[in-house]
């Protein structure tokens, strides 16, 4: 399992529902498109805790 970085919900690695995201050389696992396509336009914002969804 993995953490995704958007809404902090775990995620099945072998079928992430929200697909994955490579970023600086780590592949990020998603929930769902929504929460990836908004780490794709500020990823940083989401790895530092600045910004966060709850669900």
């Amino acid at each position: 399992m993995a953490t995704d970085p958007v809404c902090q919900m775990e995620v099945d690695m072998k079928k992430p529902n929200g697909g994955t995201f490579e970023y600086n050389g780590v592949t990020y696992y998603f929930c769902a498109m929504g929460c990836n396509r908004a780490f794709q336009r500020e990823p940083e914002a989401y790895l530092s805790g600045e910004k966060q969804i709850h669900m």
